[in-house]
């Protein structure tokens, strides 16, 4: 874990409840989600909820990103609607974040209390997806026999 605290983003935060708040209705759409690129630009997305499972905000975020060629996001956070605030992800999104973006920042806490942590302190002695690949190694560098 780690204990230097981050800056909070509050521009970041109010980039998400805007979107929260303007585009969040019903019950498709509960949560938005604002990152900011390591160049500064704001990116935001919702949820697409349905019955049968959907993307998280901080999932469609991802997709979003990259969409619009951003593919170094450093900060995000996830906003509820209906004035919740800031919510943090899941354990699905964790595992996500961790896999696709490692060095990820993520605001969390409510408050006095919001802070920003790095995403693997959210999901500590987590399982790398990255470690387990075959084509990890680097070239001409074989494993040794038994170690995977």
């Amino acid at each position: 874990m780690t204990a230097q605290p981050h800056h909070v983003d509050h521009e970041l935060i109010e980039a998400a409840a805007r979107i929260a708040r303007s585009r969040c209705r019903g019950d498709n759409h509960t949560m938005a989600a604002a990152g900011r690129a390591r160049d500064g630009r704001i990116v935001s997305a919702v949820n697409v909820y349905h019955f049968t499972g959907g993307p998280c905000a901080e999932l469609v975020l991802l997709g979003t990103a990259a969409a619009q060629g951003i593919h170094d996001l450093d900060t995000i956070v996830a906003v509820g609607d209906r004035d919740r605030g800031v919510v943090p992800p899941c354990g699905r999104c964790r595992q996500v974040l961790v896999d696709h973006l490692p060095a990820l920042k993520v605001i969390v806490g409510e408050g006095e209390r919001l802070r920003t942590v790095p995403v693997i302190d959210l999901l500590p002695e987590t399982y790398v997806w990255a470690d387990h690949q075959l084509d990890t190694e680097p070239a001409g560098q074989a494993r040794p026999p038994g170690t995977g």
